[in-house]
């Protein structure tokens, strides 16, 4: 589902213009990313936490050219889903697509 897609879907579930959808939608992007970019974790009860994890420092090899890289220590962004969310997703209704 695209982001598109969700705008429409919430829309019309909800009867407010799809313009002041999309600018909520974004809005939390918005604080969802730079909350994470300074380091804090945004957590949504029953959904899931957006977490900022931190990768050591480690050695990688370029293997074609047989050399050692050093990877420096840095962080990327995860998220964990909710029990809650994960259960649901489970138990939902699911068709596989090719």
């Amino acid at each position: 589902m695209t982001k598109a897609e969700i705008i429409t879907e919430i829309s019309s579930k909800t009867g407010i213009e799809k313009v002041d959808v999309q600018e909520t939608v974004e809005a939390f992007f918005k604080v969802v990313k730079s909350s994470m970019v300074g380091g804090e974790n945004v957590y949504v009860r029953g959904f899931g936490s957006f977490v900022v994890k931190k990768r050591a420092k480690k050695t990688a090899r370029n293997i074609s050219k047989n050399t050692a890289i050093i990877i420096p220590e840095h962080f990327v962004p995860s998220f964990k889903p909710a029990k809650t969310f994960v259960e649901k997703v489970k138990s939902g209704n699911k068709t596989s697509k090719k």
